[in-house]
């Protein structure tokens, strides 16, 4: 009887903290499993990248295209200009918008905004008809069409910076906006 009575008594006990067992187990897999879907739902604000305005990513889009466009025709200058300032303007143009595009691409990144590979069909349409040119045709051509577009880079990058709310992109754009107004001045005296 004895050990009935042990038995019935340890019987009682280990029916007792079952349910607190279970209920702890349950409590605990009902924890993980909100601190699982806690993490999923942090991770990608963790990683999302500052979101940007249309206005944004399609500035740094063009300005992408405009960059890769500066540094092609900077190479034909120098392959196909006559002129020593021609060819001048042309290594300028490779190494400053080189570096520019450099930085240009680790905003994007840190923007979300991917940047295209290679020119579109309109900026690559400009290159293949400069590039068709030759002699002083090549340097009368490339030196307008450089006064062309660096006035109109300026522009653009003197409206993104009074409109863009965004602090890394108006640090680009100020940062940007002393070497466009270089070139400009540059390839200004350039023309006869």
């Amino acid at each position: 009887m004895n050990n009935n009575t042990q038995s019935k008594h340890a019987l009682e006990q280990d029916n007792a903290w079952r349910p607190k067992l279970i209920a702890n187990s349950a409590a605990a897999r009902l924890g993980t499993a909100l601190v699982a879907v806690g993490l999923l739902l942090a991770v990608p604000c963790a990683r999302a990248e500052t979101p940007v305005s249309n206005a944004d990513r399609d500035f740094i889009l063009g300005a992408a295209q405009g960059g890769m466009t500066e540094v092609k025709l900077g190479e034909l200058a120098v392959q196909k200009g006559t002129r020593d300032d021609v060819k001048a303007f042309g290594e300028m143009m490779g190494k400053d918008h080189g570096a520019l595009n450099s930085d240009l691409k680790a905003l994007a990144v840190q923007k979300g905004v991917t940047l295209p590979d290679g020119l579109d069909a309109k900026h690559q349409k400009m290159v293949d008809k400069l590039g068709a040119l030759t002699g002083a045709t090549f340097d009368d051509a490339y030196i307008a069409g450089m006064i062309k577009d660096h006035k109109k880079d300026a522009k653009e990058f003197k409206a993104e910076s009074d409109e863009t709310k965004d602090a890394e992109i108006k640090t680009f754009v100020d940062k940007s906006i002393p070497v466009v107004d270089a070139h400009l001045k540059s390839i200004t005296a350039l023309q006869k």
